[in-house]
């Protein structure tokens, strides 16, 4: 017999509901350094808070969110910014090692 699971993505999407559980996995993502890793995590982020919910509380378009975080997208700091302020996070800079050339 076998074992009953629950799918990986409401499994991730559940966990990602919690505020600390959301910023270590922005976090892992932003340190990947793709934008794109980056832009997916937020969307999953976004989509486990409900896209339409922030959408309407930063005051974005819905559409203009999806867009935004789609494969393609490429948000603006401020509409970046009014997405993480909603969740209850905000984007800090770190000094980061120096490369020896």
């Amino acid at each position: 017999m076998s074992k009953l699971s629950r799918p990986y993505k409401e499994s991730l999407l559940e966990d990602l509901k919690d505020t600390d559980e959301a910023a270590a996995y922005l976090t892992a993502a932003l340190e990947d350094g793709s934008p794109d890793v980056f832009l997916l995590a937020l969307r999953d982020v976004a989509e486990a808070h409900g896209i339409k919910r922030l959408a309407e509380s930063t005051q974005l378009n819905r559409e203009s969110m999806y867009r935004m975080l789609s494969d393609h997208g490429n948000p603006k700091l401020s509409s970046l910014t009014a997405v993480l302020n909603q969740l209850g996070m905000r984007l800090a800079i770190e000094v980061n090692e120096p490369v020896a050339v």
